[in-house]
């Protein structure tokens, strides 16, 4: 290929056959003679014929492998000079915030990417085994990158295809955290050089780790922890070896082997789950007696909405975010970063029997399709326990993605009277009111509903005791109405949550806990400071709430059923009645284990404020509505179904 001129230089001759000067170009000079050497590209070859011409000799295969080496081996080495471990991709990190029931099982989780990372303590032996036995056998050897697998990807450039390869558990765990998707030649470059800088920086454990935590299983789960809760509704650290062994197997692609897409996908996710056992067997990582007990095929659940705000979830989500917002600080951006972890007091069962009850009452009670006055009518409800606060239950409305205010979180319906056993415990803590036979007198006109007197009543006491008093049982000073002689029959606009904590101090013996919906919050793995139980605090005489609840009392055996009342412990609840001249429906109550509270308004978007009840249910009175909580109440309480019916 190069040729060189020098002594041996063909000679020429002229016509005489004398020989003539050697031909050189200007200032070539011999060696030993003050001449230098020029070089020139020999190619095609001279002195060959035919295709003999075009084939390279070793030699000039050799200087062309020599250069191609070179100009890799600086590529490579630029790159690795260039590339920088910090330069993370910030969506891998993202998780999702986790909301758990009260008995701890999750609830939903919320975010861009539904992924909660967990250390690899948490990640029990039989899945770190599966994974590396199926997907990189020589993990804890290789320096973080196959040779074999580099090899198929060059050969696969040669030929114009993708550049893809047999990546290590290390060049995977790369590609999800600090890559881009793309598949090309600089990407391969940056995952190589990577991954040789993250087996020199972090332990097999640490990677390990990482690429459990980032990688894909189908059903949106991202991570070990997310894709335990999708497929079975547990954490990572309860899996068996039998479900770890499927978890494995969909890492190579849930939408292939998520057993419950298709007849197809389970039978290749049989093949593949008995794949990954017979491999850890053949590893030395499990024995044969040990495999011989996973037979049958660990069915995964059906895919739940475990990511999805519809239904109720959204309220309680709102609910429980109010709440850690108010107590710790955290602003929404703040929440909306991820990474948080929230075990809420709702009981899943009890917010299931909420939500049906109302559901039921709907279609028993109602008739959008033929009476105008049963449209746009909202409910809410909420349930608490006495002596403790817990929000244990909630109806926010009929689905949170759909109908986005809160119905059981709103301060806008006024409570009518329902507000008076305030008014009636203000007049017994302050000795106000006809004194000797205040308490039987206020009673039977709290059972009538006698707003007259109790207005009357509110300005004997004094409006701000009663105010002060409404306040100290649990309800917000902003939901307070002004100080007009209407006040004592309710144009407050307490949220039904706030009305049955309220209710709930009655029934306390005076004493009062401020609702709560979170009992921890951790992010990251650190707990948030703030979310401390509510203490309990008196603030009315335990003879004033004894005597309110035995009022109350009259009150339910007035308003409900004979079979309802039965069906229940000792019952107090007040209600809105038939004087009442405000635009919604309320019924509140408790018994020893529940103080629920109920409310019925209608609503329409546009309209600038609340719409009259007037013949809300089909009967002809002015005052229809006020049954429909009642039914929600009483069928919710005693667990009786709805179309039964309680008046």
């Amino acid at each position: 290929m190069l040729r060189r001129w020098g002594r041996k230089a063909r000679v020429a001759h002229g016509p005489a056959g004398s020989p003539l000067p050697e031909e050189r170009p200007p200032g070539d000079r011999l060696p030993g003679r003050g001449r230098r050497l020029r070089f020139r590209v020999d190619y095609p070859r001279p002195g060959r014929r035919g295709v003999l011409r075009w084939v390279p000799s070793w030699r000039q295969v050799l200087a062309v492998a020599l250069s191609g080496s070179a100009v890799v081996a600086a590529l490579v080495g630029y790159v690795y000079s260039t590339v920088r471990v910090a330069d993370v991709n910030a969506d891998a990190r993202a998780e999702a915030n986790v909301y758990y029931w009260a008995d701890g099982t999750q609830m939903v989780s919320v975010g861009p990417v539904n992924r909660q990372n967990v250390p690899l303590s948490d990640i029990p032996p039989s899945l770190q085994n599966a994974v590396i036995a199926t997907e990189n056998a020589t993990f804890y050897s290789d320096p973080g990158f196959s040779v074999r697998g580099l090899a198929r990807a060059v050969v696969n450039m040669a030929r114009g295809q993708e550049v893809q390869s047999g990546s290590t558990i290390t060049q995977q765990y790369v590609k999800n955290t600090y890559l881009t998707p793309e598949q090309t030649l600089d990407r391969k470059l940056r995952e190589l050089c990577l991954s040789v800088k993250l087996s020199r920086s972090l332990s097999k454990q640490e990677i390990l780790q990482g690429y459990l935590n980032t990688s894909w299983f189908g059903r949106n789960a991202y991570g070990v922890q997310a894709a335990a809760v999708a497929y079975y509704g547990m954490d990572a650290k309860d899996l068996d070896p039998s479900r770890s062994a499927l978890l494995a197997a969909l890492l190579k692609g849930g939408e292939l082997y998520d057993p419950s897409l298709s007849p197809a996908h389970h039978r290749r996710a049989v093949e593949r789950w008995g794949y990954v056992l017979d491999r850890q067997v053949e590893l030395g990582y499990m024995s044969k007696g040990e495999r011989a007990k996973y037979t049958a095929f660990p069915e995964p659940r059906p895919e739940s909405v475990s990511t999805s705000m519809s239904g109720q979830i959204g309220y309680l989500v709102d609910v429980a975010d109010k709440y850690i917002k108010n107590r710790t600080g955290l602003t929404t951006e703040q929440l909306g970063r991820g990474g948080y972890r929230i075990r809420t007091t709702f009981d899943e069962r009890e917010v299931e029997r909420l939500r049906t009850t109302v559901e039921e009452v709907r279609q028993t009670s109602l008739d959008p399709a033929r009476r105008i006055a049963d449209r746009d009518v909202e409910i809410g409800a909420a349930s608490v326990r006495p002596g403790d606060g817990a929000v244990l239950a909630l109806y926010g409305g009929p689905d949170a993605t759909e109908h986005f205010t809160n119905n059981a979180d709103t301060a806008g319906v006024p409570v009518g009277s329902a507000f008076t056993p305030f008014v009636l415990a203000a007049a017994l803590e302050h000795g106000a009111g006809p004194a000797a036979d205040a308490p039987s007198a206020l009673r039977r006109a709290l059972v009538r509903g006698d707003s007259r007197l109790y207005s009357r009543l509110g300005e004997a006491v004094g409006l701000e005791k009663v105010r002060d008093l409404a306040v100290g049982s649990g309800l917000l000073p902003l939901s307070m109405a002004p100080l007009e002689p209407s006040f004592s029959v309710g144009t407050s606009t307490p949220s039904a949550i706030r009305m049955a904590g309220a209710y709930a101090t009655f029934a306390a013996g005076g004493r009062r806990t401020d609702p709560y919906s979170v009992t921890a919050v951790s992010h990251l793995g650190t707990p948030v400071e703030g979310l401390e139980r509510p203490a309990a605090r008196r603030v009315m005489d335990e003879r004033v709430a004894r005597e309110v609840s035995e009022a109350l009392r009259d009150v339910a055996v007035d308003v409900m059923a004979p079979d309802a009342i039965r069906a229940l412990p000792p019952v107090t609840a007040g209600r809105t009645g038939a004087e009442d001249r405000v635009p919604a429906s309320w019924f509140v109550g408790y018994t020893g284990r529940l103080s629920t509270a109920v409310t019925v308004f209608r609503s329409r978007p546009g309209t600038g404020g609340l719409l009259p009840l007037n013949g809300v249910g089909g009967s002809e009175s002015d005052r229809a509505a006020d049954f429909l909580p009642l039914r929600v109440w009483s069928s919710y309480m005693t667990g009786t179904p709805a179309s039964r019916g309680t008046d």
